[in-house]
């Protein structure tokens, strides 16, 4: 093998598999960029329902218009207004408001439904221009034989990669969609049900749930397709021929069609086994993460968090049995979403298995990484030997993750036990997107461990063998499969 291709390769697995930002190096980037600033708006809506939550101004607007509306300006329209909210149930509870107060309120709820359509405009808008306006400018006086500009297509005339129009279909789907759960969720507190109501009247912790659940998946959703935008030349294209091809040739096998591939395929099988197990632990904290959120919403819906506030005791005990069960509740079921002391214990266990979960996969990713090394008879030990299991981006998404998955549990122990501030407990649901984020990308790095790119690498090496290959894939990923 020749020295060029062995220091390309070098330079591909010091850097790992970067996220491409600049337009000049990925024609997709400004799609990526433009995905990611949306999901930034999205969790800034969600923000701003937590506090519209926590300030009980969700019930102060008394209809809904898919296209939104001013709010009132005059003295007159502020006191229409006013007079039409007193007409549903919550004011039975809250007749010692006076017009400020609603105002207040009012603004909230209003600013958290205005958000919402500005979302949604920001991504029609969007995507419009991406289909039928912007069209990418390749740089011809980048070189050729760069790494990876050489794998770029010239003759790309969309941001848009092939299949990702579906995927953008699907996620105005989801915003759409979003408006209407909040509406549902929303109508459940203004019922004429509700008038006898002897508690606090809310709106319902499973419409709660459901209308938070919603928004994250959707927000999930937007940074993993940016995130695939941002790295699309890295995991689709085929990789430079003086790149990958040489070096293939040089191990007797047949070339993987992407540098992606080329990186899992040069993986050493314990580097390998090292990178699925990581993955695997981060997947599962992202999972965990979206449980507790969820969870966390039941919390809310139930106003659970102004009980039992201490820690890590509730009421003196570790479990507290007698309270989680309420007889007068039927089906029994619905003592694990309606019950106070349950639903919080329930928050409690799930925020410290996230937590322990996020620490222990990134002390593992960390911590036992092995030493790597590659196909016998392949590219030249310096290359192979930066070969690592985790990449640069895996270790600082693990790093991330773990230290953001610790100070979210701290902040949410000390919103307990400071009787749920509003500036803390809204920190603490903020929080948990932070959380999630790490895990989303770290999850994201970590796709050279997923079974779709392994399985494709691995038929490539045992089609080699087949072949007549010299058998040097038994070292690499075909022998860890």
């Amino acid at each position: 093998m020749t020295a060029a291709p062995a220091t390309a390769l070098s330079s591909i697995y010091t850097k790992g598999l970067p996220i491409l930002t600049p337009s000049t190096l990925n024609p997709h980037a400004p799609l990526g960029k433009w995905l990611l600033s949306t999901s930034a708006l999205v969790s800034a809506m969600v923000h701003i329902g937590g506090v519209t939550r926590l300030t009980k101004s969700g019930l102060s607007m008394t209809d809904w218009k898919p296209l939104g509306s001013r709010p009132p300006v005059t003295e007159e329209e502020w006191m229409a207004e006013f007079e039409r909210y007193q007409q549903y149930p919550e004011w039975q509870q809250r007749q010692s408001m006076g017009l400020e107060e609603f105002k207040y309120i009012y603004y909230w709820e209003w600013g958290h439904r205005m958000m919402g359509r500005f979302v949604g405009l920001v991504f029609g808008g969007g995507w419009a221009y991406f289909t039928w306006i912007h069209r990418p400018k390749i740089s011809p006086s980048l070189s050729a034989t760069s790494t990876i500009t050489s794998i770029v297509p010239k003759n790309i005339t969309s941001a848009i990669p092939p299949g990702y129009q579906s995927r953008l279909a699907l996620l105005f789907a989801m915003g759409g969609t979003q408006g209407l759960v909040g509406w549902w969720m929303v109508r459940s507190g203004l019922g004429d049900d509700r008038r006898g109501d002897r508690s606090e009247i809310r709106v319902s912790p499973y419409r709660l749930a459901a209308h938070l659940g919603m928004a994250v998946g959707t927000y999930s959703a937007l940074l993993w397709t940016g995130l695939g935008a941002l790295s699309y030349p890295v995991d689709r294209y085929a990789a430079a021929a003086n790149t990958v091809a040489s070096s293939a040739s040089a191990a007797g096998t047949s070339a993987p069609s992407s540098l992606l591939q080329q990186y899992t395929n040069q993986l050493a099988p314990a580097a390998l086994r090292h990178a699925r197990t990581t993955r695997v632990g981060v997947v599962s904290t992202v999972g965990l993460t979206g449980i507790t959120i969820l969870s966390g919403a039941f919390v809310a819906g139930n106003d659970a968090g102004n009980a039992y506030n201490t820690y890590p005791l509730m009421d003196g005990r570790l479990i507290p049995w007698d309270d989680m069960v309420d007889p007068d509740k039927v089906p029994k079921w619905r003592n694990l979403f309606e019950t106070t002391a349950t639903v919080q214990w329930n928050h409690r266990v799930l925020g410290t298995c996230t937590a322990l979960s996020a620490v222990g996969v990134a002390g593992y990713g960390l911590l036992r990484d092995p030493a790597s090394g590659g196909r016998r008879g392949g590219a030249s030990t310096s290359a192979l030997r930066a070969a690592s299991g985790t990449t640069p981006q895996v270790r600082r998404g693990l790093m991330a993750l773990g230290t953001a998955a610790t100070a979210q549990m701290s902040l949410g122990i000390a919103t307990l036990l400071t009787y749920v501030p509003i500036n803390l407990a809204a920190t603490h649901q903020l929080g948990s997107l932070v959380v999630l984020t790490c895990g989303v990308y770290t999850a994201h790095s970590l796709r050279y461990a997923g079974q779709s790119v392994v399985s494709k690498v691995g038929s490539g090496a045992a089609r080699s063998l087949v072949n007549g290959g010299s058998g040097g894939g038994g070292g690499g990923v075909g022998g860890a499969v």
